[in-house]
């Protein structure tokens, strides 16, 4: 956590972040859902096909994703940690969608993309991109077509879920910036360091997204027990979200248009699909639970963790069960995705090859 970056890298995030805030500022101007985390992700993403060199460092990801994770931690109340003992079933749900997800988007990858079936197993996983990645350089699969088709499923769901949350009359622009008494800086440094450690020591257990997750454990305890009580700045956290969009667009750095076009369908077509079952395993499990259907719906969205933590926050939708969904998620994932590859065939089709 927290490596030191070079001071040209420092300089490019710092650029990249500026130009974030220009697509916030226009995603604002066209009245985009979620602007300050859609905006920079479309900009960024449009210039990086261009081959502009844009994006974050390390050091600055991790601390938005540690305030990220105070701020969210800040909206949890008794209720929501009621709710917890209702969620095994939604747990048994998110584990069948994500076997039945996986089956049906490799076989269309197959038949309608070319894709061979090892490829398309790993091009076709939810979520859990690194790991994807590892697995596809291990097993000498297209590297190119598997990483356009998981970033186009990210980038689409980042601008898709709020568009849909739109359509279904949902106000975000309150869960952005939440109303209340502002943290003081003591409160914040004391949560800092907490959140720090707790990091640490999920980073050791193998967590995915430590920082954010710490600070959200951290912050939830201290905003339970109302020793943290309070909202973070307005400024901070549209700061954190414009870094985080700055962060996604980034992704399609190294990747030019005739790339995009050539390996996107495949993309596309698994996004759509995964999408629809979201839906029809959220609506009973949004009856059962007695939760309104976008907040279960962003917690089955197979869209980046920390995103989805977010948008499922801005939606004002019950924290601890959509982290804990995408985390159990990724522990799904962890063990499924290794599996259904080994059992795959290997080998690419000819007319694939390797693009360098």
């Amino acid at each position: 956590m927290f490596t030191p970056p070079t001071l040209p890298a420092f300089g490019y995030s710092l650029v990249s972040l500026a130009v974030g805030a220009i697509g916030a500022a226009l995603g604002y101007v066209v009245n985009l859902p979620l602007y300050m985390l859609t905006g920079p992700a479309l900009l960024v993403s449009v210039l990086s096909l261009f081959g502009f060199r844009l994006g974050i460092v390390p050091l600055l990801r991790d601390i938005a994703f540690l305030f990220i994770g105070i701020g969210i931690g800040a909206g949890v109340n008794a209720d929501a940690a009621a709710a917890m003992l209702r969620w095994p079933l939604a747990f048994l749900a998110l584990a069948v969608m994500l076997v039945v997800a996986m089956v049906l988007c490799r076989a269309l990858l197959v038949r309608a993309f070319g894709f061979d079936q090892r490829s398309a197993v790993l091009a076709s996983a939810p979520g859990h991109l690194s790991f994807v990645i590892a697995l596809s350089e291990t097993y000498g699969v297209n590297l190119t077509r598997v990483t356009v088709a998981q970033s186009v499923r990210v980038l689409l769901l980042t601008l898709t879920v709020p568009a849909i949350a739109a359509l279904m009359g949902l106000d975000m622009t309150q869960g952005m910036t939440p109303s209340g008494e502002i943290l003081g800086a003591g409160y914040i440094a004391v949560l800092v360091v907490l959140s720090l450690a707790a990091g640490w020591v999920l980073e050791r257990l193998r967590v995915p997204a430590p920082l954010l997750i710490g600070a959200m454990l951290v912050s939830s305890v201290g905003h339970l027990s109302d020793l943290a009580p309070g909202v973070l700045e307005p400024k901070i956290t549209m700061a954190c979200l414009v870094t985080m969009g700055t962060l996604i667009g980034s992704r399609f750095g190294g990747t030019s248009p005739a790339m995009l076009f050539r390996y996107a369908g495949g993309g596309v077509a698994i996004t759509a699909l995964t999408t629809v079952l979201a839906v029809g395993f959220a609506v009973p499990v949004s009856m059962f639970l007695d939760m309104p259907l976008p907040h279960v719906l962003v917690a089955f969205a197979p869209g980046g963790l920390e995103t989805m933590i977010v948008m499922g926050a801005v939606l004002g939708a019950n924290p601890g069960f959509v982290a804990a969904s995408h985390v159990g998620r990724l522990l799904i994932l962890s063990v499924l995705i290794p599996m259904m590859a080994a059992r795959a065939g290997g080998g690419m089709t000819p007319s694939e090859g390797h693009d360098g």
